[in-house]
């Protein structure tokens, strides 16, 4: 499993799609922060982050499908997934590994929005007035979305061979889980606290709920439940050769 993690982060920094991902997302979180009159902290009357913990989904929405869905489709499209399927390892290190280089990078993307962070810090009246708790439950809802979206695309990018068909799929899928479920709960056949049930099954509704700094088990449960369904899914997807 290490071979293929050092492998795809030596693949991401080796050419310019590590620095083309993490310099896309800090660009468009600074224009929404400081830039775009509607969402520019400087705007505000107080010190906040919500801008980047509300835009930053809908950047991985698409960001994220469009590192993971090289990842087998590519793999296919040359031939060498045979390759790796004839190496003494398993099928799921091999997705492991994959998965975990692909978050790597994403995590990379957001340690620099550390700075914004210092920025309202410093911006706060008096300096540091901030729901430092919030803020640290934001970041860590951040990460486990980042690692469902990575695990849905590694799962699209399993599924064809054509990178763009990949990009697609993903991107459709994400919004689904994260947004679908909100939409579909406002659907007139829900009503009373089916609609909350409903909710419950997408991100968005934990993702809420851990930004708000209150850390609960059954978020937890939830977001490592779907990133272990999309990997299984992965691995099946995979197994179809030998069937």
């Amino acid at each position: 499993m290490l071979s293929i993690f050092w492998k795809e982060v030596h693949a991401f920094f080796s050419s310019l799609i590590g620095y083309i991902v993490i310099g896309v997302f800090l660009v468009l979180t600074g224009l929404l922060m400081f830039v775009f009159p509607d969402t520019s902290l400087l705007n505000y009357n107080y010190a906040t982050l919500d801008q980047l913990f509300e835009m930053a989904p809908n950047i991985f929405m698409f960001l994220i499908p469009a590192i993971t869905m090289r990842s087998f489709a590519e793999e296919q499209q040359n031939g060498t997934i045979e390759l790796l399927a004839t190496r003494p390892i398993h099928d799921f290190s091999i997705i492991l590994g994959k998965y975990l280089a692909n978050l790597l990078l994403v995590v990379f993307a957001l340690i620099p929005t550390l700075l914004y962070y210092y920025t309202v810090y410093q911006l706060g009246d008096p300096i540091g007035n901030l729901d430092a708790g919030a803020i640290l439950g934001s970041y860590l809802g951040l990460v486990f979305l980042s690692g469902v979206f990575v695990a849905i695309g590694i799962f699209a990018s399993s599924v064809t061979n054509n990178q763009i068909t990949s990009f697609i799929l993903a991107t459709l899928l994400c919004f689904l889980i994260h947004w679908g479920f909100l939409y579909f709960s406002k659907l007139p056949v829900f009503f009373g606290t089916v609609d909350d049930i409903v909710q419950m099954f997408g991100i968005d509704y934990h993702y809420a709920s851990i930004s708000r700094g209150i850390l609960d088990t059954r978020d937890v449960i939830y977001f490592l439940s779907m990133i272990g369904l999309f990997l299984m899914l992965t691995l099946v997807s995979l197994e179809r050769r030998k069937w």
